[in-house]
């Protein structure tokens, strides 16, 4: 049996799309989970509070290979961040035990 070329193309491309659309960020959820979690108290989308914006999160990160992560170690670890005054405080935890959700919202905040 032969198949032609553009049904080869065809195919790969819906397949293409199909893996993206696995993958596609859940912005809806992303942002109910950093209203839940309480981080919109301190990070704006793209308004600085007192910590940074995501977007310039996702400014800083642009290009690095292991932006995810360590976004992800820094928002389930509660590590120490790190103000421009240079004291430190405790960050707060995700409130979320699936690490679906946490990929998804570091996805999210990169995407931006």
């Amino acid at each position: 049996m032969r198949i032609s070329q553009t049904t080869l193309v065809c195919a790969f491309i819906a397949s293409a799309l199909f893996a993206f659309d696995a993958n596609a960020v859940d912005a809806d959820a992303a942002k109910a989970l950093a209203k839940k979690s309480n981080c919109l108290r301190c990070h704006g989308i793209d308004k600085e509070k007192t910590g940074p914006a995501f977007n310039a999160v996702a400014a800083k990160y642009k290009g690095v290979g292991t932006a995810e992560e360590k976004l992800i170690k820094h928002l389930a670890s509660g590590e120490k961040a790190k103000f421009p005054d240079g004291h430190e405080e405790d960050h707060m935890i995700l409130k979320t035990d699936d690490p679906a959700d946490t990929k998804n919202l570091v996805d999210w905040i990169l995407s931006l």
